[in-house]
């Protein structure tokens, strides 16, 4: 079956993961630092990396979510609105992951609507699996 929402917002967030790994690794290379953070540690280095860790913890199980939930005839509607805000969310979170700033607004929203995007596609992938399993 043909997924073409989650298969552009996939592609979307591969290029976004490709980039935070780009921004790391070649400040990693500028700052001459192999492992960790060097020592003393790079605050700089640390919260590049820190941005892309934090990205790949949770977008994949989101796509994967989003995958299901279209392949099991779920609203594209839905799904292009949890793939915007989740868009949206992600951009936020990696301008506001700051390491001298916990309440930085970015950050907030970026958290937020992470949140928010996984409890929403994981609320309705179990209605729509409940729905099928109940007949």
């Amino acid at each position: 079956m043909p997924m073409p929402i989650t298969l552009t917002f996939a592609s979307v967030f591969a290029l976004f993961a490709l980039v935070l790994s780009f921004r790391a690794g070649s400040f990693r290379a500028k700052a001459g630092i192999s492992i960790l953070f060097g020592e003393p540690a790079n605050m700089e280095l640390a919260q590049r990396v820190r941005v892309h860790q934090n990205f790949l913890e949770y977008v994949p199980m989101i796509l994967i979510v989003m995958g299901a939930i279209e392949a099991n005839g779920g609203s594209p509607t839905f799904l292009y609105v949890a793939g915007d805000v989740l868009i949206i969310a992600r951009i936020a979170h990696a301008i506001g992951l700051t390491h001298g700033n916990m309440m930085h607004k970015g950050r907030l929203i970026g958290a937020g609507g992470t949140a928010l995007v996984t409890l929403a596609t994981a609320g309705y992938g179990l209605w729509i699996g409940a729905r099928a399993l109940l007949g």
